[in-house]
């Protein structure tokens, strides 16, 4: 069996130019390219671009992503990893269904909520690794600092205030406006100006802004997790060319 790079994307939730992106950075050799220039991919391709979305999922940047496809493990083995790790997740997310559901139990009764069940699966720490090795421990442990000096009000207003920059840069993209108007360049401004709030990134200390905001803009467009956020692939793609032309004026 093979498949075009269309139907690749459309069954895995990617675009045609993130897997020709893939493809330029030598993570996913299509199986042949036909005489017109398309790209087809077989039963080995799927199984390299599931573990490639699996790795996006768990954080990992190209680079690294290409360093693990790179290293002398066996298929099955990798296989295995992956799927340990999506168990947990799997009990991660089935904890935080059980703490929202006691909650809004105890709300709707009117009893008291027990915090130990409450915050069960909600633990921001899960990404330590990651930022420690993006931007050193120093970073998160500023950002840790930062987050858990909040009060519980603080905190819901700072997640409701990103929470609504995600949406309203969906209803943009929805709308096809243009990277460079007025309205994308005052979400631009008011995402960077989220960007800069948060201790510990290169945004809020002063270092390159502009390379770490277009860095992140293309982390969006090429991890469907942070596409989700703001719509799917258009809308990230429209987060990140304006924030290009922002950070470029």
């Amino acid at each position: 069996m093979e498949w075009s790079i269309q139907q690749i994307a459309k069954l895995s939730g990617t675009t045609s130019r993130t897997l020709r992106h893939y493809g330029d950075l030598g993570l996913l050799t299509p199986a042949r390219t036909g005489t017109n220039g398309y790209r087809y991919y077989d039963d080995d391709n799927l199984v390299t671009l599931q573990r490639i979305l699996l790795l996006r999922e768990m954080g990992l940047g190209l680079d690294d992503i290409g360093g693990v496809l790179a290293r002398d493990v066996s298929e099955a083995k990798a296989l295995e990893s992956h799927l340990e790790w999506l168990r947990q997740e799997q009990d991660r997310i089935a904890r935080q269904i059980a703490a929202v559901t006691t909650t809004l139990h105890a709300r709707k009764e009117g009893v008291p909520l027990v915090a130990e069940n409450t915050f069960d699966g909600f633990d921001h720490t899960q990404y330590k690794e990651e930022v420690e090795e993006r931007w050193g421990a120093d970073a998160y442990r500023r950002s840790d600092r930062w987050w858990r000096a909040m009060s519980d009000a603080e905190k819901q207003r700072w997640q409701e205030s990103t929470k609504q920059l995600g949406a309203d840069w969906t209803a943009a993209a929805e709308r096809g406006i243009d990277p460079a108007s007025a309205e994308a360049q005052e979400l631009a401004a008011r995402h960077v100006a989220w960007l800069t709030s948060i201790p510990g990134t290169p945004a809020a200390d002063g270092g390159d802004i502009a390379g770490y905001v277009r860095g992140l803009g293309e982390m969006y467009v090429a991890d469907p997790r942070f596409g989700a956020n703001y719509g799917g692939t258009t809308g990230a793609e429209l987060v990140r060319d304006a924030l290009a032309i922002y950070v470029s004026a």
